[in-house]
């Protein structure tokens, strides 16, 4: 029997990869034996090289996404020299689309995974332990293969039924501490055209109560956080709202659930029942994408931007749901000043993340095929990023890019929830502020230097110093309660007001009231807030401070 290997990836050491999960899980259901190897595109090729190298695999498959495709590109040229028998193989959506021209291109691999996997892969696995060659591989369908008469592309297989996939999560030993991603449905019921589901139009769910049982293991084992990769998980509101219903009944305060939804698609009681949820119990992903509804037609999506603004604002009112919502620079019909447009209406959302994300050009997609017409260059490699358009320039793309960065640091962070609050007012809209921002950040050259949390502040009131004047004493308290509100400091910054007057007043009033030491308080603006971090919000790992008289 030869060693099967299946080997993944990952965009970071937190993230796993489903994919291989499911396909080992398929395949020993059918008495095949699989090792898995994860890796990270953060671990030194040479390491990656050496371990694959030292396990000695006689089939090997990698998993292919546009955040690997080069590490797995260049560590299959080198394996192919080392291990010149082994099979190698490659999956996934960069190389499904692309097959004949991944072949053509990296002699190395053997043949390509078309599409959805598990059945191909098990074919493929007792095909090898079967002692089959690699030419017979032609009468497997979902194949791209490389034979002696050049490269064939075999039959497309049939989908799969949901509930015929065993659950690919037997024992979580090799994921503790990570995040966990499962899926109840395949498929996408939109045609959004720069997604690759969008081409597997037919939508199939598993059973409710295969899933209700396998969130309930996750739940009993305390899994801190379960991501849903269904691509609009409420497009079934029936379904949607039960799975919910579940989660909510079962919860024990420790789970958090990750949901991509179409928040237009929400009813009164699906809204009903998140009101009703624990604080951190759920969070919603919302892709917006853009506010421009010559944009939404142009690229075949369907949204009521009025129902989905309505919705989220009252998810917002509940005080519970974490809510990210997703915009994406460099789509047709989308100029800089447009943009300009979604990125305030979408803001003014009040999110606790906005991902200022860029249209990646994937193989495959409509957006692809449409690429020439819109007037779209993007770059040759992965991750296929756009660079202009016929609306927005290269230049205007970097100008974006350094309002991405500023939102990442500043709001996404949830470091500087008071300290936006009363910045944001003093210009004429949010974008405003953060293009600003990010321009300082070029003019000083503090975009190439990685700062810590500290020193973010200290450039902030550097720059609110230089454009409005003087240092603004509620500026220094806002930012005080920011950086006390996220936890205790080691040291102070020089802006912050001294605190030796007020230690005596502040040991007496600890010691008077009882309060242990997991508290602070600290004296600004002649003001004293009392911060104790035995209360953070499960949203904002912030705690609230309170006003008092010491």
């Amino acid at each position: 029997m030869g060693k099967v290997v299946l080997a993944a990836i990952n965009s970071k050491y937190i993230h796993s990869d489903l994919a291989v999960y499911s396909l080992r899980a398929y395949a020993e259901k059918a008495g095949q034996s699989v090792e898995i190897q994860e890796y990270t595109i953060n671990q030194l090729f040479g390491d990656i090289l050496k371990n694959i190298y030292k396990s000695c695999p006689d089939l090997l498959c990698f998993s292919c996404y546009i955040w690997n495709r080069s590490l797995v590109d260049g560590l299959i040229r080198e394996i192919r020299k080392l291990l010149p028998e082994t099979w190698i193989w490659v999956g996934g959506p960069e190389v499904t689309y692309c097959a004949k021209e991944y072949l053509e291109k990296n002699p190395g691999a053997d043949g390509v995974m078309k599409g959805e996997g598990e059945a191909v892969f098990l074919e493929l696995a007792e095909h090898f332990q079967n002692g089959g060659s690699i030419e017979r591989t032609t009468d497997i369908p979902g194949l791209a293969v490389r034979t002696a008469e050049g490269i064939c592309e075999t039959a497309d297989r049939e989908l799969l039924d949901m509930d015929s996939l065993p659950f690919p999560y037997g024992d979580l030993e090799d994921l503790a501490d990570r995040i966990i991603y499962y899926e109840s449905s395949r498929g996408c019921p939109f045609s959004c055209s720069y997604c690759l589901s969008s081409l597997e139009r037919k939508l199939r769910f598993r059973s409710l109560a295969l899933v209700k049982k396998e969130l309930q293991f996750f739940i009993d084992r305390r899994v801190p956080q379960v991501k849903f990769v269904d691509r609009t998980f409420n497009c079934d509101r029936e379904r949607a709202l039960e799975i919910w219903r579940f989660l909510a009944a079962q919860d024990q305060g420790v789970t958090n659930f990750h949901f991509e939804i179409g928040a237009d698609l929400l009813g009164e009681e699906e809204i009903a029942c998140m009101r009703g949820m624990r604080p951190g119990l759920i969070q919603l992903e919302i892709g917006v994408q853009s506010t421009n509804p010559d944009t939404i037609s142009e690229i075949h999506r369907k949204m009521d931007l009025v129902r989905l603004r309505e919705n989220v604002a009252q998810i917002r009112q509940g005080g519970n749901i974490h809510q990210h919502l997703d915009l994406i620079a460099g789509l047709p019909c989308e100029g800089y000043e447009s943009f300009i447009r979604s990125f305030d209406q979408v803001y003014r959302m009040r999110p606790q993340q906005l991902q200022l994300g860029f249209l990646k050009v994937l193989k495959g997609s409509r957006m692809e095929r449409k690429a020439r017409e819109y007037g779209c260059v993007y770059m040759d490699r992965e991750p296929y990023e756009v660079l202009k358009t016929r609306w927005i320039s290269y230049d205007e793309i970097l100008a974006l890019k350094r309002v991405e960065s500023m939102v990442e640091i500043y709001h996404n962070s949830g470091q500087f929830c008071h300290t936006l609050e009363l910045l944001e007012g003093q210009f004429s809209s949010p974008f405003e502020f953060y293009r600003r921002l990010g321009d300082f950040y070029e003019e000083k050259g503090y975009d190439m230097i990685s700062h810590s949390r500290l020193r973010r502040y200290d450039i902030l009131l550097e720059f609110m110093t230089e454009r409005t004047g003087p240092r603004q004493e509620a500026l220094i308290e806002a930012m005080t309660i920011d950086l006390y509100s996220r936890e205790r400091l080691k040291s102070r910054p020089s802006w912050m007001p001294d605190q030796e007057p007020w230690k005596k007043a502040i040991r007496d009033y600890i010691r008077r009231e009882g309060l242990p030491k997991t508290v602070h308080i600290e004296i600004s603006s002649g003001k004293a807030l009392l911060f104790d971090y035995r209360s953070k919000d499960p949203l904002t790992d912030n705690v609230q401070p309170i006003y008092i008289q010491v």
